[in-house]
């Protein structure tokens, strides 16, 4: 990016978008979901079903994914920004975080493949045997951000696109992509910190009051959320969810008993409690 900046006065200076959350686009998907989901009856919490709703799990899956890579960004050093679930276009899709900093500008797309097996060669992105599209979609969405970032900045911005991978079984990169850098949510904040300065603080300063905007990115940008409500509901699903998926473990284990059946249907804290009994 050359020093020709955009005006101050051509966007404002409060940054909306930096208070947006990791995750939030996904998790507000999976609460609206979960309005349809019937309550649990007493025999399905005693045999751990699954609270959430039939199409609710893949985005249960995707928040637990950018939760967990929106905690790693936050070991960056000051002089790194970071924008979490930023809204683009026209219709929902958003960005899972964008990375700002004298390294330069990154779209990190999260892809939660818990215990999955990882296998990159090229454009070619493998997971447990069965290609995916995420090279050409990390591709597109940051050709995307960089032409919005520079229509906004009146700069040329490139942005890098990065995939995150969570928490593989196995990752096996055989060739490098091209123009998409892919590496597991653990090396991120290494690989970022490691860039040669592109950018000086002032330059930084000016792309992050550009991607801060909401006008920016989408046509017609929504109102606020609350997003401390967000958050404590979410907690409140991903609680019921650990709690079903114990319950199946104690089952498989032939732990629950007679003294135990109170504890799995009352939910997580008595349960909890039990457990402690129980190895004491």
């Amino acid at each position: 990016m050359d020093n020709r900046f955009f005006a101050p006065a051509a966007l404002p200076l409060a940054r909306p978008l930096t208070q947006r959350v990791p995750a939030q686009a996904v998790i507000t998907e999976l609460l609206d979901l979960q309005k349809s989901a019937p309550p649990r009856s007493t025999t399905a919490r005693l045999f751990g079903r699954s609270p959430l709703a039939g199409e609710a799990a893949p985005w249960y899956r995707g928040a637990l994914g950018e939760l967990h890579v929106g905690r790693l960004l936050t070991k960056l050093p000051p002089g790194w920004h970071v924008l979490h679930a930023v809204p683009v276009g026209k219709g929902d899709a958003d960005i899972d975080h964008v990375v700002v900093g004298p390294g330069g500008v990154f779209t990190v797309n999260t892809k939660n493949h818990s215990g999955q097996k990882v296998w990159v060669a090229g454009r070619t992105f493998m997971v447990n045997g069965q290609k995916q599209p995420h090279v050409r979609n990390a591709e597109y969405e940051a050709q995307r951000a960089s032409r919005l970032l520079s229509a906004a900045a009146n700069s040329p911005i490139t942005a890098i696109p990065v995939i995150a991978v969570v928490d593989p079984a196995s990752f096996t990169e055989r060739e490098r992509p091209a123009t998409v850098v892919v590496l597991t949510a653990n090396q991120l904040v290494r690989w970022l910190q490691k860039r040669p300065a592109v950018l000086a603080p002032d330059q930084v300063e000016a792309v992050l009051t550009a991607a801060a905007h909401p006008g920016t990115w989408h046509v017609s940008p929504s109102a606020a959320q609350d997003t401390a409500a967000l958050q404590t509901s979410f907690t409140m699903v991903n609680r019921e969810v650990r709690h079903a998926r114990l319950v199946r473990r104690l089952w498989g284990l032939g732990l629950v008993g007679a003294g135990g059946l109170t504890a799995v249907t009352a939910g997580p804290s008595l349960l909890g409690a039990f457990l402690s009994r129980l190895v004491a």
